[in-house]
């Protein structure tokens, strides 16, 4: 599963994936549970761009 999970493709879609539903979650749903699906959303879309970008380093200097 972390093979998966760290692959380019799959970390491309989370990272695409969750930008969307973060930026349209506050105005989809009302109140608190929007603005924390944004919150939570963009967590996981900032942790799998930090991926990328970490694997892009690697690949340079590796």
């Amino acid at each position: 599963m972390k093979t998966l999970l760290s692959s380019r493709p799959v970390l491309w879609f989370l990272f695409l994936f969750n930008l969307v539903v973060a930026a349209a979650a506050p105005f989809a749903v009302d109140g608190t549970q929007g603005v924390m699906t944004g919150a939570g959303m963009g967590a996981v879309s900032l942790g799998a761009g930090a991926a990328l970008l970490r694997g892009r380093a690697q690949r340079q200097h590796g």
